[in-house]
């Protein structure tokens, strides 16, 4: 079964684009980077597929130097039936963490000029920093997400005509049809409990329901903390499981701040210095900062030992969760018990996947709570996400208090409520989230 995904279409824009360089394909376990290349390979004559992992054969094409006459020749010696051809061939270099010398022979590939290579790997594994240093001028990052919910409505078989009238409505402000909403809703909630990892999404798809859904996401809590016993290189490999650990905890909490001073007894943040960024950096867990200021700009604007951690992919948080949880939530699709954690980790899964940071703002006197925070050409614009129809005090405070909040002026409820505006904030749907870029972008036009 062949999913449609996003990078297909960045692929053959990379390709066509004159002069590309060598592509890097970042992202966690599972996302379905090997797939999605191998998949791609179809448009050319030629596909030369080296797995330093499964065949660690490989790990010698180096050996010579970095230069490409050296690298294609030991490649064809290591396997002869392979066809190197200028012009029509991709070269594939996967799970190029355990070969980092790959990086230094893109300078090599991105001068020659004659051959397509594309590089990916676990970011759990990628000393990026090594990478960065020695082939920085010579490639092109791409990071890959599990699927978003416009790519699971591609999969139930929902195409971009579909996609687009949803996006109209959203753009005129008109309200979705009450069939729209049922359906869209339904479609919503049952992404939620699989997320968007290919392997479990197929299962879902080929069985119409959420048979050994679980499993398959328990084995993928594993299989990350078996990655972190591996590559968390530097680190306490402990502290940064037990961080992993207490992620759905805090976020069970009503203000889902993170706080290491209660993971354990005598935990201390100096003790734990750098365990929270590489789970970051290694794609499982995506960290929101508190803003200092809830004003422009948003980098350099924030605490950073104040901050709140979500699950990459909210299946996952799904599948951690304990079993009570996981039988109302599978059983009786009831989503609110669980205190909004799962509203507000599906949204900041949506705001990352649309190359968004994560930022919230929480005053001293807590009297001004946001969930998060995006941005236009002018303007900072303050997201609530509300699992149900509650008030919105420090909404309407921040867009209404120009004195204090300047830079906003309009802000975003997110909801099961259907599409509207009062003047002040547009609500959404969550399902609609995934178009907010594109929203925020043409609002203005």
């Amino acid at each position: 079964m062949i999913i449609k995904r996003k990078i297909d279409s960045f692929l053959e824009e990379w390709k066509s684009r004159e002069g590309h360089q060598p592509l890097i394909i970042k992202g966690a376990r599972q996302v379905g980077k090997t797939f999605s290349i191998e998949h791609f390979s179809k448009y050319y004559k030629h596909f030369i597929n080296i797995n330093f992992v499964l065949e660690p054969k490989y790990n010698t094409i180096f050996d010579d130097g970095y230069d490409v006459e050296s690298i294609i020749k030991n490649i064809t010696l290591l396997s002869p039936g392979n066809v190197v051809e200028p012009e029509t061939t991709l070269i594939f270099f996967d799970e190029m963490q355990h070969q980092p010398a790959t990086a230094t022979a893109l300078k090599s590939f991105a001068i020659d000029g004659r051959f397509d290579v594309i590089c990916s790997g676990s970011l759990m594994g990628i000393n990026y920093h090594e990478i960065e240093s020695n082939s920085v001028g010579y490639k092109e990052d791409y990071t890959m997400h599990s699927l978003d919910f416009e790519e699971f409505l591609w999969a139930k078989g929902y195409g971009d005509e579909f996609v687009e009238s949803c996006y109209q409505k959203m753009l005129n402000i008109t309200p979705l049809s009450t069939t729209e909403m049922a359906i869209l809703s339904s479609l919503f909630r049952d992404y939620m409990i699989t997320g968007g990892m290919p392997a479990v999404v197929k299962t879902y798809l080929a069985n119409g329901n959420f048979t050994n859904i679980l499993r398959m996401q328990q084995q993928l809590l594993l299989d990350y903390e078996e990655d972190i016993s591996k590559y968390a290189l530097g680190l306490d490999k402990g502290k940064v499981k037990n961080v992993y650990r207490h992620i759905p905890i805090f976020l069970a909490k009503q203000n889902k701040k993170y706080q290491i001073s209660k993971i354990e007894k005598n935990a201390r943040n100096r003790d734990y210095i750098g365990t929270v960024e590489w789970l970051g950096d290694a794609g499982i867990a995506n960290v929101c900062y508190c803003l200092e200021h809830a004003s422009l700009p948003l980098k350099g604007n924030y605490v950073a030992n104040n901050y709140k951690l979500y699950f990459h992919d909210t299946g996952m948080l799904i599948a951690s969760l304990d079993e009570e949880s996981q039988e109302d939530l599978r059983s009786n699709r009831n989503f609110n018990t669980y205190k909004g954690a799962i509203y507000e980790n599906v949204v900041s899964e949506a705001l990352v996947k649309q190359h968004y940071g994560l930022y919230f703002y929480r005053n001293e006197k807590s009297t001004v709570e946001m969930d998060f925070f995006i941005r236009d050409v002018e303007s900072l614009i303050p997201i609530e996400v509300k699992a149900e129809d509650g008030a919105t005090s420090s909404l309407k405070k921040l867009i209404d208090d120009d004195e204090h909040y300047p830079d906003i002026k309009y802000g975003i409820k997110l909801g099961n409520k259907n599409i509207g505006f009062n003047g002040k904030f547009y609500t959404f749907p969550y399902f609609l989230t995934f178009l907010l870029r594109r929203f925020v972008k043409d609002r203005g036009k």
